[in-house]
């Protein structure tokens, strides 16, 4: 991961069509390409976070107790009309007809094809519960494509579904959900406020949405500021502790905090007045029951106790991978670059060679990158033969949240300096110290 040998096409101009922060950092870091309107190609700095992003979901996901497994971008009209939804889905549903004259759709949710896999495999209540999910690539043909990876055709989601017996089993999914993208948010640096909303094309009476607050966000968002006070932090949760898992709900929605969608100015003047906000969010997560309304239309049906077939009860879960890394830089920049939070930088530490070709630089940048590697931290070693100004100027665009500087100067003395993005602040240490303290500040993202 040297830079004279890596791919990073960053650019000195703001390109013009990028209307907010996170488009025109993500255009000028080289992390994306437009390859047509709302469609990107993520280039290799942008393909680190998101797949860093990816692996948080996946590991949350299995810690809730969540089997992955992956279903076809494309799929058959028919399932879609047996649900009812092929008709009412809208025009954002790309369809087509393959050279068999079958009618297809590019996926923009899956809830049928699951239901399908399920009502397929699983015939007894003895199979439950039962939460499968996958991190696949979706398409939505957006009338108006804008923000850059925000609001694209093309996004990477992750999208979950439960099979329950009961309503009070489904509703155990859903707090279990919660708690689950409460963590996974946490993890990445964000608070991600879940917010009473509603189910839009999904259907069902029950659904929160997680918006990050941020002035380009898309949504209205009204809420209680006492709800920004609140983090899971590093509680220890028990997924199968049915209680524990609706206390944490409870905490975490009691407060009033809704989209424009579902805001009740009755209930919100409730709130005490001094506690009372209004601002802009950025959806990266939407979880849903919705009882047996998919199950019913496609026949999804298991042997209960009783010996009985019973509709199953579901509800669908989904993260917006790939929009979380818009909204990270949304929630986490300044008016140098990128500031990416520990949890999803693409590179723990950015390495600045003050003077390439010196023995001595290059000998030391050399050692620290490899001692780096020896502890399971990755380096962007600038070994370019460049002027500093220039060098900083890209370390802060790209915004890894630190980075160590090597010059003849310091090295006279033993010393190189470690410097924070976040704050700015530079303190000079031994390249063993420097090492060390990386080692300490990563500990609990490796």
């Amino acid at each position: 991961m040297r830079l004279s040998r890596y791919f990073l096409p960053v650019l000195k101009e703001t390109p013009s069509e990028a209307q907010i922060v996170s488009h025109r950092l993500m255009l000028r870091a080289g992390m994306i390409k437009q390859s047509a309107a709302g469609i990107y190609s993520w280039l290799p700095l942008g393909y680190r976070v998101l797949k860093r992003i990816e692996q948080i979901v996946h590991e949350e996901q299995q810690r809730a107790g969540h089997i992955p497994m992956l279903m076809p971008t494309l799929q058959s009209a028919d399932l879609w009309r047996e649900s009812g939804r092929y008709d009412a889905y809208g025009p954002e549903m790309l369809r087509f007809t393959d050279r068999q004259d079958r009618e297809m759709l590019y996926g923009p949710t899956n809830e049928e094809l699951i239901t399908d896999i399920v009502r397929s495999n699983v015939a007894s209540y003895k199979d439950l519960p039962l939460t499968l999910y996958h991190i696949q690539w979706k398409f939505r043909d957006e009338m108006r494509p804008r923000f850059g990876v925000m609001r694209g055709r093309e996004f990477l989601m992750k999208d979950g579904y439960n099979f329950d017996l009961t309503r009070a089993d489904a509703m155990h999914a859903y707090n279990r959900h919660l708690v689950s993208y409460l963590r996974t948010y946490e993890r990445m640096g964000l608070q991600a406020i879940p917010m009473r909303a509603d189910s839009g094309p999904i259907g069902g009476d029950d659904t929160h949405e997680f918006l990050v607050l941020a002035d380009t966000g898309e949504s209205e968002v009204f809420y209680d500021s006492n709800v920004t006070e609140i983090s899971l932090g590093q509680r220890d949760i028990d997924y199968d502790d049915v209680g524990q898992c609706a206390s944490v709900m409870e905490e975490f929605t009691t407060l009033y905090a809704r989209t424009d969608e579902t805001h009740d100015e009755a209930e919100f003047t409730k709130v005490p007045e001094d506690r009372r906000r209004s601002a802009r969010g950025i959806e990266v997560g939407q979880i849903f029951y919705f009882g047996t309304k998919y199950s019913d239309a496609l026949g999804a049906r298991v042997q209960g106790p009783d010996g009985k077939p019973t509709a199953l009860h579901m509800g669908s879960h989904g993260i917006g991978v790939s929009r979380l890394v818009g909204a990270i830089i949304e929630a986490s920049h300044d008016d140098k670059g990128i500031i990416w939070p520990e949890g999803v930088t693409p590179f723990h530490v950015g390495i600045v060679n003050l003077k390439q070709n010196d023995a001595s630089t290059d000998s030391a940048c050399e050692g620290i990158y490899k001692e780096l590697a020896a502890q399971g931290l990755t380096a962007l070693y600038d070994d370019r033969k460049d002027r500093a100004g220039a060098k900083f100027a890209i370390m802060d665009l790209i915004g890894l949240p630190w980075r160590i500087t090597v010059g003849p100067r310091g090295l006279a003395n033993g010393l190189v300096e470690l410097t924070s993005r976040r704050t700015g602040e530079t303190e000079e240490v031994t390249p063993q110290a420097a090492i060390a303290r990386l080692k300490d500040i990563y500990a609990p993202h490796l």
